[in-house]
């Protein structure tokens, strides 16, 4: 059969995928154990046949020839994949997420942060906002609210000042 695809002959080549395309296609499986390219490296592996017949050399038998392009294939796509690989030391490492504690914590000083931002003059909520949320500087929020910067600067003073007597503790160690 490899004499006569070596020929040309289609048909030759038509009968000899039939034939190996189940065999191939869980062997291939085994080695990737990715379904989604099995196929890839089936019909590379049936390329080489195509393209190369008279590379078989007859010292082995004809599956034998096949097979192993079919290794070599396979394990050129594995190289190819980058598989996830499984971090064994993941559950000794403490978790990034927060806590349940920490996340109420982080939710109440968030509620109270808010509350006492609401209480600011729309002016002062404007400037906290624009340095605090969306880390602008003073000359872009100047810009914005076309005023000078050194209005910025006064109005973030005196909001800051009403947040550390709205704000008990450690919140206010922040502002």
């Amino acid at each position: 059969m490899l004499d006569r695809i070596a020929q040309g002959d289609l048909r030759a080549f038509e009968a000899l995928y039939r034939t190996y395309h189940p065999r191939l296609s869980r062997f291939i499986l085994n080695i990737i154990r990715q379904r989604s390219l099995v196929e890839e490296v089936l019909n590379d592996t049936m390329l080489v046949i195509w393209n190369r017949p008279g590379s078989y050399n007859g010292t082995s038998k004809p599956s034998t020839w096949i097979f192993a392009i079919a290794y070599r294939k396979a394990l050129k796509a594995l190289k190819r994949v980058d598989e996830p690989l499984e971090d064994e030391q993941a559950r000794k490492r403490p978790s990034a997420e927060a806590s349940p504690e920490q996340q109420l914590g982080e939710r109440q000083t968030q509620e109270v942060l808010m509350q006492a931002i609401s209480e600011l003059s729309p002016d002062h909520r404007a400037v906290v906002d624009l340095a605090y949320f969306h880390e602008a500087g003073y000359r872009e929020i100047a810009e914005i609210m076309n005023c000078p910067v050194d209005t910025v600067k006064t109005r973030m003073f005196h909001a800051r000042r009403h947040l550390r007597g709205k704000l008990a503790g450690d919140l206010a160690d922040w502002l």
